[in-house]
């Protein structure tokens, strides 16, 4: 056992030079496997919708199942699918999805709760009226897509490797919330203006401290995929669009106040880093820390 409280691996001492260089993880080799799997995603994007071209509506994506599928969610559970390719090269998959070390406390449940409630008002928000049943399951299923793979990446993968380098665990709820949030930056390159990108990483790196706050308390990262999973597609099919509004928006007092809690998050990740304290109780597995 680690001074983090993570559990050794009865597994034998990796064999590979792969293995043995990324299961000695450091803060650099986590942001080189971000910015690497950010490629290999726009990679995989651009090849699907070049395939597809003549089902993607490049002006409204949203606008029909298709579209949903080929235009977004397709390449989105391509680049999981190779994420958990990449996680069973080394060994990691099973646990990835097993019991986290990391033990949480009582007071992260609040992140949970303040990602639950804007899901249950977007829900009511929703004019259920402008989409067809088609297209809501297209959009549920890209929000199962989005979950999985950056999830995945973030909480499952980045968090093994900064616990496996030894890293304090308050440097590993900033860093895999911070990692995150660079991953939306890269929306520069589709096009969006600087200012919304710019508070588009903002809010990422919010609810991606949800999200770290939710694995420790939860203990799974599968409950961490569905929490995430839930929260994309509500908030595109109640806004009506993908980091925009239109006309298929729903109720604007539901979604002003479902907009309140994207500024929560942002205060409890703050207030989060000097509450999550830097070392795991040593002495049993998954010690608990602060």
């Amino acid at each position: 056992m680690t001074e983090h409280g993570l559990e050794v691996d009865q597994e034998r001492e990796p064999r590979s030079a792969w293995a043995r260089f990324w299961n000695a993880g450091t803060w650099w080799k986590a942001l080189l496997f971000i910015a690497v799997y950010w490629g290999v995603y726009q990679l995989i994007g651009l090849a699907v919708t070049t395939l597809a071209a003549g089902l993607v509506v490049r002006d409204d994506i949203l606008s029909t199942p298709l579209s949903v599928l080929f235009g977004v969610a397709v390449p989105i559970l391509l680049a999981g699918l190779v994420l958990l390719l990449f996680a069973r090269s080394l060994g990691w998959v099973r646990p990835l999805f097993a019991r986290q070390p990391v033990e949480g406390r009582a007071w992260m449940w609040v992140a949970v709760v303040l990602v639950l409630i804007p899901i249950v008002v977007r829900l009511v928000a929703t004019q259920w009226s402008a989409w067809s049943v088609a297209q809501v399951l297209a959009i549920l299923f890209l929000g199962l897509c989005i979950g999985l793979t950056e999830e995945l990446a973030t909480r499952g993968i980045v968090i093994r490797m900064l616990r496996g380098g030894g890293h304090h665990e308050r440097l590993v709820f900033v860093l895999s919330s911070l990692y995150f949030a660079l991953l939306h930056a890269g929306n520069l390159v589709s096009g969006q203006d600087v200012a919304t990108v710019a508070i588009t990483v903002v809010y990422a790196f919010g609810f991606g401290a949800m999200m770290y706050l939710s694995l420790r308390v939860t203990g799974r990262l599968v409950w961490v995929i569905l929490l995430h999973a839930a929260t994309d597609p509500t908030t595109i099919l109640a806004s009506g669009g993908i980091d925009t509004h239109s006309a298929a928006a729903g109720s604007s007092g539901l979604l002003s106040i479902a907009g309140l809690f994207s500024i929560a998050y942002v205060v409890l990740a703050l207030a989060a880093i000097f509450l999550v304290k830097n070392r795991a109780a040593v002495g049993r597995p998954g010690g608990a820390t602060g």
